[in-house]
């Protein structure tokens, strides 16, 4: 009586440590139905997404061009701060590239949860838990990111290069920037360029804050403990730096403000990492030897 017990037992842990979709499991078409509907409802969410960013698209252009208008003022060059297009559908294009990619953005929490919800049937119950934490925490750390370089980052970047303006001749305020051979120096920035500018700039910073989201995985994945990453971190330092120069305008302050948030996003990776290992460790600790 008691060997039935402790079999029943056994099985019930096993079902509950076992990904779902044993009992029925699926075939490869309907695996391939399952895909196509959740790439619809994304679709969806992006198309959604888009048109409300287009029905907002003049306020979403002020807003991403306020950091270059506070560096306009802060180099003092001459009348106000503008953007210009070549051709008669430059402004258009530049519209439609501005509502996809800010579509995708605010689209991203279904998306993220779409694909978990994919993947979800193949994870273990104790695994499935993290599904609400990783969309949540996935799409904060991403919008924190990106405003962080919107709030800091891109007035720095956009006032060391319109800085170069009034530097060609040593003058300031209202006179026109001029080479001691008489040309004019003046910023004329095209739309297209400058959207292109900072949404790769936006998407560098919320990418990179990511990685706190990264250090996760691994770590449950059983791939790295917090002993691993406090042994690279001498190593990660450069690698910030070196992803900083690459993703960033090739002016030292938006560098240095790339880099260190990412030095100190390493850091709370650690701790997230000590975390989970020393829970890991313990319940391992408290499984009973036969």
């Amino acid at each position: 009586m008691a060997t039935a017990e402790v079999k029943a037992l056994s099985d019930d842990k096993a079902k509950e440590g076992s990904p779902e979709g044993e009992e029925g499991t699926m075939t490869l078409w309907e695996h391939l139905e399952e895909l196509r509907s959740r790439i619809v409802r994304m679709a969806i969410a992006f198309a959604i997404g888009a048109i409300v960013c287009w029905i907002y698209r003049e306020q979403l252009l002020f807003w991403l061009t306020e950091p270059y208008c506070v560096a306009w003022k802060n180099a003092k060059l001459p009348g106000e701060c503008s953007l210009n297009f070549g051709a008669p559908a430059a402004l258009f294009i530049s519209y439609v590239r501005l509502s996809a990619l800010a579509g995708l953005i605010f689209a991203l929490p279904i998306i993220l949860y779409q694909v978990w919800a994919f993947i979800g049937p193949g994870l273990y119950s104790r695994e499935k838990k993290f599904a609400i934490p990783f969309v949540v925490s996935s799409c904060g750390l991403f919008a924190l990111g990106g405003w962080f370089g919107w709030k800091f980052a891109f007035p720095a970047a956009f006032t060391f290069l319109l800085d170069f303006s009034t530097k060609a001749t040593g003058q300031s305020g209202d006179a026109a920037n001029k080479l001691s051979g008489g040309a004019a120096v003046q910023p004329m920035v095209m739309i297209g360029d400058y959207i292109e500018f900072v949404t790769r700039m936006f998407i560098a910073f919320g990418a990179t804050a990511e990685l706190p989201i990264l250090a996760v995985f691994l770590t449950v994945a059983g791939l790295i403990t917090h002993r691993h990453l406090i042994k690279f971190f001498r190593y990660f330092i450069v690698v910030a730096f070196v992803i900083a120069a690459v993703l960033t305008p090739p002016d030292p302050m938006s560098q240095v403000m790339m880099a260190v948030p990412l030095i100190g996003l390493y850091g709370v990776s650690i701790l997230i990492a000590w975390g989970i290992t020393a829970a890991r460790e313990k319940a391992a600790k408290e499984v009973p030897t036969e």
